[in-house]
């Protein structure tokens, strides 16, 4: 699946979602743990990561690890039932990866799943990308529309290969 474009929100189009802004990377048995763009984007920038232990087993909802971010302090909910099999130890010396790459670097944890048919009780990419909307225009009153990350870069290209005396304005010269 694409990835989608939330306003400025980026939802990427492999993972499942909770309505907490966790997400997960399903591959085989394992899944990799994270935050959305849009919960690290909310958070501020992170500053310390409480990771969880390899070898914990943990249910799902069952807080996972800890985000301490210049706003505030706030959990993570293990989005699966499962055993942490491996940790993101990069995260304790740079916790900022979690901003700068929430979804590739910015992985928590990985957990070996207890039970991989919990997947259903998660939200697919459109579904979350749908929430993501409803969310930001009751939070914020913004209508945001949703745009798969290819539309988005042909808009943008197309909107280059328009000749500026075209485009409506006039860039001032400082």
């Amino acid at each position: 699946m694409e990835d989608i474009m939330v306003g400025k929100y980026l939802v990427k189009g492999d993972r499942y979602y909770t309505k907490d802004h966790e997400w997960a990377l399903v591959r085989g048995n394992r899944a990799w743990v994270g935050i959305t763009d849009y919960a690290q984007k909310e958070l501020g920038d992170v500053v310390y990561v409480e990771l969880p232990s390899v070898g914990e087993e943990l249910e799902s909802g069952d807080t996972m690890s800890q985000l301490e971010s210049v706003k505030s302090v706030s959990p993570v909910y293990a989005p699966l039932s499962g055993t942490v099999v491996e940790v993101n130890e990069a995260l304790q010396d740079e916790p900022h990866l979690i901003n700068e790459s929430p979804y590739e670097e910015g992985w928590i944890a990985v957990l070996e799943l207890k039970d991989s048919l919990e997947v259903e009780d998660l939200m697919t990419a459109q579904e979350y990308a749908q929430y993501i909307a409803e969310l930001v225009k009751e939070e914020k009153g913004e209508d945001t529309g949703l745009s798969t990350t290819e539309e988005v870069s042909s808009i943008e290209e197309s909107i280059e290969t328009i000749p500026e005396e075209e485009l409506g304005y006039e860039e001032k010269e400082r």
